[in-house]
């Protein structure tokens, strides 16, 4: 199947794109709800960008990001974590790839990592940081063999059953 990758207007697209995430990741309604408040929240942010994965004219993947301030609320959830391990300067000067997701039907077909790469190819930043599930799967294989290296784990977030891990990687990310 042809995937193509492009801008993705994520505000317009919001619903769309949470679709995909929901399969993806396994959330609700009520997760979704809270979520799509939070997208459009971070897409007014300065910088804030999203590129999406289309097949056949529907959503297959999207992933947004923008560069990284300290009085996000992640961060400050995960500085106290990065500074135990003296890896809070990876919060400066970074830009964080906020959500990543890709529908199971289209996972393991390289689309994550041409949506990653993508977005980091446009970052004026020199490097990038990112959370993910704090165990063996295929998205951290995926950050891994692009060289994002772990920064903190385990990581709690507030509201998160399972612990994360924060990771960073130089830009530009590593290729095959």
């Amino acid at each position: 199947m042809d995937v193509v990758i492009g801008p993705l207007d994520l505000t317009a697209h919001v619903d769309e794109a949470l679709a995909v995430q929901a399969v993806a990741f396994g959330l609700g309604p009520e997760e979704v709800a809270v979520r799509r408040q939070i997208v459009q929240r971070h897409m007014q942010y300065r910088g804030a960008r999203a590129l999406g994965a289309t097949s056949r004219g529907r959503l297959v993947g999207f992933v947004y990001g923008m560069p990284n301030s300290r009085t996000h609320w992640w961060s400050t959830v995960v500085e106290p974590y990065l500074r135990a391990r003296d890896n809070d300067l990876w919060l400066d000067d970074s830009f964080v790839i906020t959500e990543l997701h890709v529908h199971p039907d289209h996972q393991n077909l390289g689309v994550g990592r041409r949506l990653i790469t993508a977005i980091t190819d446009g970052a004026a930043e020199p490097r990038s940081i990112l959370s993910a599930i704090d165990m063996d799967s295929p998205a951290r294989g995926l950050y891994h063999s692009l060289g994002y290296v772990d920064l903190a784990r385990p990581v709690h977030f507030p509201s998160a059953p399972k612990p994360y891990a924060v990771m960073g990687a130089p830009l530009p990310l590593r290729r095959r």
